[in-house]
């Protein structure tokens, strides 16, 4: 195939970006996104010119690195992948295709297409944890009783990866899909209940001092969360945080 890639350039933070044009030919289909990003740099190396920055990391779905803003959609256009997972037989000879880093106050551009995506940790270590005692005095967790729905649930809202494609896809650059990711798989457990009030008070304290918008329930984070990850868990973080400032 050849295609018209635009790319958003930017040499640092504190620098003012713009997008780019680079004609690119000899891409096959089989090819992952990134894939086809490592054949424009390596030219782009030949020429001696300065490559495109871009995050990556296992290239698996798993680390959430990969984050990028593909026409306009985080992670491109198809749905439950991210955007190492996202091949090149999604598009057509001929197509141009914008690459844009995430935008959000909360994501700062560090370079090119690589943004700063530690709000979110510091959201995760506001309250993501649960406290245990290892001091010879452990249990198996498997003799604690757990509702088979409560479990797959939990399981299923612990397997966010932190990409920020909720924030990317949000008109108000909400974190909360995240934010209630990380409350949920806790809150349906019993391992989580030690610290459940102060939890979900610190992480919504931390996601709006990072600057994150508030959700207006349009669920365009659901749609282009590429693990799925339920709106059915912001109901529940709310639930927590009204439940929590009731007890005080």
């Amino acid at each position: 195939m050849k295609l018209t890639l635009k790319i958003w350039r930017q040499d640092s933070a504190n620098s003012k970006g713009t997008m780019q044009t680079y004609p690119i030919e000899g891409i096959e289909g089989d090819m992952s996104f990134l894939e086809m990003l490592d054949v424009l740099n390596e030219g782009l190396i030949n020429k001696g010119e300065t490559p495109v920055e871009f995050d990556h990391d296992c290239r698996e779905g798993i680390c959430g690195s990969c984050s990028l803003q593909i026409n306009g959609e985080p992670h491109g256009p198809d749905r439950m992948v991210t955007t190492c997972q996202l091949h090149m037989r999604s598009f057509k000879d001929g197509d141009t295709i914008v690459i844009e880093p995430f935008r959000a106050k909360a994501f700062p551009v560090i370079k090119d297409l690589i943004v700063d995506r530690s709000a979110f940790d510091r959201i995760q270590q506001s309250g993501g944890y649960v406290s245990v005692n290892t001091s010879g005095n452990t249990l198996d967790a498997n003799a604690i009783p757990i509702n088979k729905q409560d479990a797959d649930s939990a399981f299923a809202a612990a397997a966010c990866i932190g990409c920020g494609a909720c924030v990317a896809a949000c008109k108000n650059a909400s974190a909360m899909l995240f934010t209630s990711a990380k409350v949920s798989q806790y809150a349906l457990l019993p391992q989580g209940q030690v610290e459940a009030t102060e939890r979900v008070e610190n992480m919504v304290r931390q996601m709006d001092l990072e600057g994150f918008g508030n959700c207006t329930n349009t669920g365009a984070c659901e749609i282009e969360c590429p693990k799925g990850i339920s709106l059915e868990n912001i109901a529940r973080l709310n639930r927590e945080f009204l439940s929590a400032n009731i007890k005080g």
